[in-house]
Parts: structure tokens; C-alpha cells; sequence
């Protein structure tokens, strides 16, 4: 626990709330109309003991509980930024799931700018694989130039993704569904709960799932890929996620023809470092 970090990331969202906005009287301190809500009010407002948000601000609850902190950060107005730094400061790790269930079904604008300026193909997905953006090097890795609404449905059971992407029973269903899994374990969306009834419901797609994995991003993976313009070859994933939008992703994919698997790529590191 980041004793100070948490008093100062608590108390500056605290500060910023108007009681009055809450049923409360603004209280003055020392005649100056003091900031934002006591802590009094913020146990009243959350139906907590009294005293329970002094302990959590002040760093005397040593292992706060997860409901205690998503209460907080609603009431607070947090943003998913301040949410993963409440987590880190008051339990040392990263929160269990996003504070607002839309948080990764939407993306800044400026995204669709961000890929167009990326040289190879590229695209955003939000936390369902919805297709949000791409860039004008995307389409022609599609039969047909037709970008999928879904990417996930698309590589899970279009059947012509198990051409375009080459070995596709060995090389990507092993990879791809097992994110499938992950996702339904943590948003309750109904796209992601309707993908999984479908790939389960499909006969080559239903008992890869049943079989399990545990890959869960496609970070640096070397895939095979038939690219319907290109040809034959591999296509290496660089994964990211858009900060502000928990489970939203962003895609580029690096494609070299041939059919000799790549050599491993060499790992970067900031100079001086070990």
C-alpha cells in the first residue's frame, strides 16, 4: 500500500465533489466555504459505518475490499485511469475488471487518426472485438475487401477464415478461443455470451473451445496467414490497449510473404538497461 498516494488521489476527488449537489450544506471552515464532502458524508452517502472512509483515506485499512473501492470511485466520478491507480495504491495490483461496464465500448476519436498513420495494417476493437476503426491496408486482407463487423466471430467461425488464416485449427483456434473464454469470465456483455453459444454450437470450432488454453493476447505471435492480394505468408500481432477504454484493443499486423516460419524477433530495450 502507497499510503500517501492514496490519501492524495481520495482527497483530490473528494475535494472536487459539491455537497450540495448531494442534499448537504457546503461547511465552512475558519470562514472560507471548505472543499467537497467530508468524510462523514461519503460513509452516509455510501451506507458505510462510520469511520469506514476515514480508515480507507488515511491508510489504516490494510486490505480494503474490492466493493468498498468500486463504491468509492463511482461516487467519485473516477475515470478507469484513477480507478487502476486507486487498486495499485490501496492493494498493490491491478483492478479485477473495468469500473463502468461500457468503459471498453468506447473510443476516443482520435484512434481512427492513430491508424491511419501506421504503414501496416491496423485496427481498434472494443472489449466485444467489434471492429471500431482501421486503416485503409486493412481490407485487402479480407475476401472480397469485406472487413468483418466482428473479428472475433469472423476468425472463430466465417468459414473463409479458415483460409485466409492458414492453419487454422492449429495454428490460430488455439489461440484465439481461449480469449473467447477470458472475455466471457469478464464482461457480461450479451455480443461476447452470444459468440460463445455459437462457437460451442459449431462442430469444428465447439470442441476446440471444450478443449481449453490458456493464451489470452496475441502480443508478439507469428501466425501463417493467406493474404487474398499478398499470398502466402506470416503476419506478426503488436497488441495494445487503449488506456482509457479497458478491454478495447488496438491491432497491428506486421505481414512478410514466404512460407518459412520467421526467426524469433530480438527483444528491444532502452539503452543502459540490463
Amino acid at each position: 500500500m502507497n499510503k500517501e498516494a492514496l490519501r492524495d488521489l481520495l482527497k483530490s476527488h473528494r475535494d472536487r465533489i459539491d455537497p450540495e449537489d448531494h442534499g448537504y450544506k457546503r461547511l465552512s471552515r475558519q470562514g472560507r466555504r471548505a472543499p467537497g464532502l467530508t468524510q462523514h458524508q461519503v460513509d452516509q452517502l455510501l451506507t458505510r459505518e462510520m469511520g469506514t472512509y476515514r480508515l480507507l483515506e488515511s491508510g489504516r485499512n490494510p486490505r480494503p475490499k474490492t466493493d468498498l473501492l468500486r463504491d468509492v470511485a463511482a461516487l467519485f466520478g473516477m475515470d478507469e485511469h484513477a480507478w487502476v491507480l486507486l487498486n495499485r495504491y490501496a492493494l498493490g495490483q491491478e483492478p479485477p475488471a473495468p469500473l463502468y461496464t461500457d468503459s471498453g465500448f468506447q473510443v476516443p476519436s482520435s484512434w481512427q487518426q492513430a491508424v491511419d498513420g501506421i504503414e501496416h495494417m491496423a485496427y481498434v476493437t472494443d472489449a466485444a472485438w467489434n471492429m471500431v476503426c482501421h486503416n485503409k491496408h486493412l481490407p485487402g486482407m479480407y475476401p472480397g475487401r469485406r472487413v468483418p463487423q466482428n473479428i472475433m466471430r469472423w476468425m472463430c467461425l466465417d468459414p473463409e477464415a479458415r483460409t485466409v488464416l492458414a492453419d487454422w485449427e492449429t495454428e490460430w483456434a488455439p489461440r484465439i478461443l481461449p480469449q473467447l473464454r477470458a472475455a466471457v469470465a469478464i464482461h457480461h456483455d450479451a455480443t461476447v455470451k452470444q459468440l460463445e453459444t455459437d462457437v460451442m454450437a459449431d462442430p469444428v470450432a465447439g470442441p476446440l473451445y471444450e478443449a481449453r488454453g490458456a493464451v489470452i493476447h496475441p502480443d508478439g505471435d507469428e501466425r501463417p496467414l493467406t493474404h487474398p492480394l499478398l499470398g502466402r505468408g506470416w503476419v506478426t500481432m503488436c497488441s495494445a490497449t487503449p488506456e482509457g477504454s479497458p478491454g478495447a484493443r488496438l491491432m497491428i499486423l506486421l505481414f512478410r510473404p514466404g512460407t518459412a516460419r520467421p526467426a524469433p524477433h530480438a527483444i528491444l530495450r532502452a539503452p543502459g538497461t540490463p
